[in-house]
């Protein structure tokens, strides 16, 4: 099972509210609507709670600014992520055009990674 993981960043000028509602009920039904084309297994989005919630755990560790959200996708294989017929490639485009509305894609870091279940 490949994994993507994307930590995002909202643009500034969305509070978190803002960008988390986009995401859900804008963002998310867009991927679910191209997610065959993609061949996109599963799709996940981890909202953050408010800063007061995670502070005392960040502050402990002496972590970074936190993401406003986490999304994660699963793919069969590295072929069928990489899948490049004409409706994945028009869905791909589709996406990364309705993310630019949301998030602060150049301070939000994604990667690629073989999932391994322990239990």
């Amino acid at each position: 099972m490949i994994k993507l993981t994307f930590c995002l960043h909202r643009l500034p000028h969305l509070s978190r509210a803002e960008f988390q509602d986009y995401w859900l009920n804008t963002h998310g039904p867009l991927v679910a609507s191209v997610r065959d084309a993609l061949k996109i297994r599963r799709y996940v989005q981890l909202h953050s709670l408010a800063d007061t919630e995670g502070a005392p755990f960040a502050v402990a560790r002496g972590a970074p600014e936190p993401f406003d959200g986490v999304a994660q996708l699963w793919w069969d294989s590295l072929e069928d992520l990489a899948s490049s017929s004409p409706e994945a490639v028009a869905a791909g485009a589709l996406l990364l055009e309705d993310e630019r509305k949301f998030i602060d894609l150049p301070r939000s870091p994604l990667w690629l990674g073989q999932e391994h279940v322990i239990f």
